[in-house]
């Protein structure tokens, strides 16, 4: 227990003194207040995340105590959590050390529209997947871990997947793709 404790004390510490803002601003153009956390979109303005029923949640992730659906690409089965609200979206996989092969977060949004997510103080190399309105997979990118860079969708998008970084490539996942959730 004490083992335990000593591992999760640090982790808990790093996660409660980190500053939470607003992680969906305005269009990419006219943001000019402090860097936001998470996902950042470029586009319309945000109208919030799409509702994911509880028909279709399985379980709950024990480390953020997100909902988790089944998801399937190309044949292959993942478990991904599921980020529905603004906060949930802000916070995404920041400060996760670890996530399974088969685990993913799923990022739904309520009206299709261009986005673009970054890496602030997300430490797992990613690989984001843009997801368009006929739930078709539009682009994939290789995001570094900690690079604020702007990473677009290629069009609007319904959803955003993000997976580990290469399990795209290894399942031979690609735009086109079907993701069925």
């Amino acid at each position: 227990m004490k083992t335990i404790l000593r591992t999760l004390l640090p982790i808990m510490a790093l996660v409660l003194a980190a500053p939470m803002t607003p992680a969906l601003a305005k269009p990419a153009a006219a943001h000019s207040g402090p860097a936001h956390v998470g996902p950042a979109h470029v586009g319309p303005a945000h109208v919030g995340p799409a509702h994911v029923g509880p028909a279709h949640v399985g379980s709950v992730h024990p480390v953020s105590g997100l909902p988790v659906i089944p998801l399937r690409v190309r044949g292959h089965a993942f478990r991904v959590e599921i980020a529905r609200t603004d906060a949930e979206q802000q916070r995404g996989l920041m400060y996760r050390t670890t996530m399974g092969a088969n685990e993913g977060m799923l990022f739904p949004e309520a009206l299709p529209r261009r986005v673009a997510f970054w890496m602030r103080n997300t430490v797992l190399p990613l690989d984001i997947v843009f997801i368009g309105t006929d739930r078709r997979i539009l682009n994939i990118v290789s995001a570094i871990p900690y690079d604020e860079t702007p990473l677009p969708s290629a069009g609007p998008v319904s959803a955003v997947l993000e997976l580990n970084a290469g399990r795209t490539r290894q399942l031979r996942i690609r735009p086109g793709d079907k993701v069925i959730w």
